[in-house]
């Protein structure tokens, strides 16, 4: 388009302007050419205007914004390069007149590259409007098929036969052992499974409901393995009320207990602690010798959460010594936020 479409729309725009204003078409050989070299200076200059525009106004929200910004642009360099093109052609007597100040050939010179450039450009930001509209869509349905796999992977562990089969050997050993004890982990039992079920319809949660939820969960854990597992909690309570996806800290809990070796030996310690806004969840790692096959869908679950929340980036960091996911706490928009 450059090298050969932009010559050709230059000429067609030259002969259109002659014919319009009455005038017949030169026999001068360097008129067109210094018209097509015009035209092409003023591509080039249009070209980087697009190019400003869209990096400083890319969304489809900025529309009227980018659109503004060019057609000021084409018209203060179209302007510029044309007047000094026609005053360029009187130098060089290219045509005839007494004076170097005439309105016509000005006006329509400029008239006939402004108009133009507009569009073409019109056909470009229209491209360009439709590529956006296109990822934004196909991002769109990316993210509700994430969305209804979490919801279905929530589903899973409301109803997993597993986690409640081991959860009620524990219980029946406890009854016949220690009746106290089974009537707490009853308790603790009870409401884990009540707060998975209030949580389908729920996009964010306190920070405290987690918190409380995910203490009740260890719990169980914890009456499994023993010895075997430990919590350690520094949340600041000053993020008590700020917001998270539900049943995050399940999902990385139940990382960390499906890839890690908990004995009494060799205890498994979950941190859960917050600093300067961010929520961290940190295990040291002593990885099962038979690996345990991962597809990360729980990670990438919660990435994709704060992605639909339009919130920074989730921080995973993996070392020889620990495992680490960092979230941001999303701040409440005000006191009693209804979620």
């Amino acid at each position: 388009m450059r090298v050969i479409g932009v010559p050709v729309l230059s000429l067609i725009g030259q002969w259109m302007m002659y014919g319009y204003t009455n005038v017949p078409y030169p026999d001068d050989w360097r008129i067109p050419v210094f018209f097509v070299l015009g035209t092409m200076v003023v591509w080039e200059c249009n070209r980087w205007g697009i190019i400003f525009s869209r990096r400083r106004y890319p969304d489809q929200a900025q529309t009227l914004e980018r659109v503004l910004f060019q057609l000021g642009w084409f018209i203060v360099f179209a302007s510029l390069v044309r007047i000094s093109q026609t005053y360029l052609y009187h130098l060089l007597g290219l045509w005839d007149t007494e004076h170097i100040i005439e309105f016509r050939p000005y006006f329509f010179n400029t008239l006939v590259s402004v108009v133009g450039t507009a569009m073409v450009a019109a056909y470009f930001e229209g491209m360009y409007l439709y590529r956006r509209w296109r990822i934004s869509f196909i991002e769109t349905q990316e993210l509700k098929k994430v969305n209804l796999q979490s919801q279905l992977d929530s589903l899973k562990t409301q109803i997993n036969p597993h986690f409640l089969f081991n959860n009620l050997n524990s219980l029946s050993s406890l009854i016949t052992t220690d009746a106290r004890q089974a009537e707490e982990f009853l308790d603790e039992l009870s409401s884990v499974y009540r707060y998975l079920l209030q949580q389908n319809n729920r996009d964010l949660c306190p920070l405290i409901d987690e918190i409380n939820f995910i203490k009740a969960y260890f719990h169980l854990l914890k009456t499994r393995y023993g010895d075997g597992i430990f919590l350690e909690v520094d949340v600041e309570n000053r993020y008590m009320h700020y917001l998270i996806p539900p049943l995050t800290l399940q999902v990385l809990f139940e990382n960390a207990i499906k890839h890690n070796i908990i004995a009494t030996s060799q205890p498994l310690t979950i941190r859960l602690y917050t600093r300067e806004g961010n929520l961290y969840v940190e295990n040291n790692l002593q990885k099962k010798k038979l690996a345990v096959p991962s597809s990360q869908i729980g990670l990438q679950n919660i990435m994709m959460k704060y992605q639909l929340l339009a919130q920074s980036s989730v921080l995973v960091r993996d070392d020889e010594e620990k495992f680490l996911v960092g979230m941001p706490l999303i701040t409440p928009l005000r006191e009693g936020l209804a979620v």
